[in-house]
């Protein structure tokens, strides 16, 4: 009897793996822990190639990067200092001296990883940091920003800051070719009992008409998602807007279309109106960061994901998972088992979630429960392409041409021609190569059969003794991985 419902769990997992052929799987990697703080420029290049490999394997193809934690910046930048979590101090350029930024996006792309720009919109300083460079905003306009719980936070209802704010993301965007720009949950800052926020003064003199304080806030934030998310895209509009709010939106109590829950809020309590960008566009993908396990008293991760997915569909909606926490609880309804393979099978029942960001990326690089083996093993043991936005692009590129094996030296290469285009929406920047079994069905909706997913117009096929006929396919991807018509040939191996 146990080893039967042993394997009926392991064809279920296969089973959940095996169908996803579009889905984010991205893995946020932070700089405010430290991890890279003092490390110097060898020894922190070496700790993210480890990482970058080890999440390559494990499936995850996008990298969300945190650039600029407190207004500061791990990147090469005119507007803002660097950052004290890169060299220590605030200011003090990496010496020997690199773009942490830019080597990031080399990197990922060598792996077929999309790299998106995390930012921390309105905090200017965290509680850690006791010096700031004269360089930083606060120091040059301290009136800008209002201190609260050791913090700085950038006044959202001082429209100089959302300017501010949108320059920094411009200067990113136009500079770097980074995938996407993100910004997690720190808009107005997370309440704490005894204080209160001071800008009652603001209000009175720039209400702009609204009564209620509340309201007035949530209004300041809303003003700042729609300018960022239209800078971005005037900017360059390939680049994806990411959005990473708290896993709580309203609760119960206080919405009728509440979850069950009773937790902090985006909307009452960090005046962040997350449905309201998503029904209106103003963001690409929605991160919500469910981090709690299903079962939980206030916050049931269930509840959640279900609230999500009948809530937030008029853009791809994607779960923010903490690794930690669900190898930490085990499954209800197999306690000999932890969680992971529990919130995986409710990812699939959920019709709008298009995929998964792992918190954190050295959790699941360590391996903590074997959540990254799961990951590379079974769920994500196939690669994957990123959810479809027709709402930036929905055309395909045309499909390639000229598909053709030859020998170069001792390697048996296949060639191709990339398709001619006229515009950003119409270049093909990848390909995806099929390969197929002699007899097997050619279905490029299977993932299975991906042999490769390439920036280049070449791979290297597996040559034995040229005896048998495998039939390979070749597609085009353009930015938005929009994928071309299938070019297929008939090659001996």
């Amino acid at each position: 009897m146990k080893k039967t419902i042993l394997l009926i769990l392991a064809l279920l997992s296969i089973t959940i793996a095996g169908a996803q052929k579009r889905e984010m799987r991205g893995a946020w990697i932070q700089c405010v822990n430290g991890q890279f703080q003092g490390l110097g420029t060898a020894r922190m290049q070496q700790t993210l190639t480890y990482q970058l490999d080890e999440l390559k394997k494990d499936g995850v193809n996008v990298i969300i990067f945190q650039v600029r934690p407190e207004c500061d910046a791990l990147y090469e930048s005119k507007l803002e200092p660097w950052s004290r979590f890169l060299t220590g101090t605030q200011g003090v350029a990496p010496s020997p001296y690199w773009d942490p930024l830019k080597w990031m996006i080399t990197e990922c792309h060598k792996r077929g990883m999309e790299l998106h720009a995390w930012i921390n919109p309105y905090r200017a300083k965290t509680k850690g940091t006791r010096q700031l460079s004269p360089k930083h905003i606060a120091v040059r306009k301290p009136m800008n920003c209002f201190a609260y719980d050791e913090l700085f936070i950038l006044n959202p209802g001082i429209p100089e800051n959302r300017d501010y704010i949108c320059e920094v993301a411009k200067d990113i965007v136009s500079r770097y070719d980074v995938d996407g720009i993100h910004m997690d949950d720190y808009f107005y800052p997370y309440p704490v009992k005894g204080l209160s926020i001071p800008d009652d003064e603001l209000f009175q003199d720039n209400s702009n008409g609204i009564k209620d304080q509340r309201d007035w806030r949530r209004y300041n934030v809303n003003l700042f998602i729609e300018q960022f998310y239209k800078t971005v895209h005037e900017t360059k509009p390939w680049v994806k807007v990411g959005i990473s709010p708290f896993g709580i939106y309203r609760n119960k109590k206080n919405s009728p279309i509440g979850s069950n829950t009773n937790g902090t809020q985006n909307y009452d309590d960090l005046y962040a109106d997350v449905l309201l960008w998503v029904n209106n566009g103003w963001l690409d993908y929605c991160v919500p960061q469910i981090y709690w396990e299903i079962g939980h008293k206030v916050a049931d991760y269930e509840t959640l994901i279900k609230w999500w997915n009948q809530y937030a569909g008029a853009r791809p909606l994607i779960i923010g998972e903490d690794i930690e926490r669900t190898v930490k609880n085990a499954d209800p309804i197999n306690p000999q088992s932890h969680q992971q393979r529990a919130k995986m099978t409710l990812h699939k029942q959920m019709n709008n979630v298009k995929g998964t960001v792992l918190w954190y990326a050295k959790a699941a690089v360590d391996n903590v429960g074997n959540y990254g083996s799961n990951l590379r093993d079974v769920y994500w043991k196939y690669p994957a392409l990123q959810p479809e936005m027709p709402f930036i692009d929905g055309k395909a590129p045309k499909k390639v041409k000229k598909l053709k094996p030859m020998w170069i030296d001792d390697d048996y290469v296949l060639f191709w021609t990339a398709p001619k285009y006229k515009s950003w929406d119409d270049e093909a920047v990848k390909y995806v190569v099929y390969r197929f079994a002699p007899g097997e069905t050619v279905n490029t909706d299977d993932p299975s059969k991906i042999f490769a997913i390439t920036n280049q117009t070449f791979v290297t096929l597996p040559y034995k003794n040229g005896k048998e006929k495998w039939v390979y396919v070749v597609t085009a991807l353009d930015r938005l991985q929009n994928e071309s018509k299938a070019v297929k040939k008939k090659i001996k191996l």
